[in-house]
C-alpha cells in the first residue's frame, strides 16, 4: 500500500516496486530525487515544468516540501543513483 503525503493540492507517494519504492509524484514514475538533482544542476521550476510533461507547479511545491522534511532520505537516493 503506498504511502501518502499531502502538503498542497499534489502529494508525493512511496509504493513498493515503483521506482525501488522512492517518493515519487502522485501516481507517477517521476522521483523527487530526480527533480532536487534537476534544480541542483541548474535547472529552473519553469525549465523542469516545460521538460516533464503533466508535472504540475503544484506537484514541484509538493516536491520542495518532501524535501525539505526529508533531506538526508532525498540526498541518500541521489547518491544511490549515482553509484549505478
Amino acid at each position: 500500500m503506498a504511502t501518502v503525503t499531502t502538503t498542497k493540492p499534489s502529494w508525493v507517494q512511496k509504493t513498493p516496486g515503483v521506482c525501488g519504492g522512492r517518493a515519487c509524484i502522485r501516481n507517477t514514475r517521476i522521483t523527487v530525487w530526480g527533480l532536487v538533482n534537476s534544480r541542483r544542476l541548474g535547472a529552473s521550476d519553469e525549465q523542469i515544468l516545460k521538460n516533464i510533461i503533466g508535472l504540475t507547479p503544484d506537484d514541484l511545491i509538493a516536491a520542495w516540501d518532501y524535501f525539505r522534511e526529508h533531506a538526508a532520505e532525498i540526498d541518500e537516493d541521489i547518491r544511490d543513483n549515482e553509484a549505478d
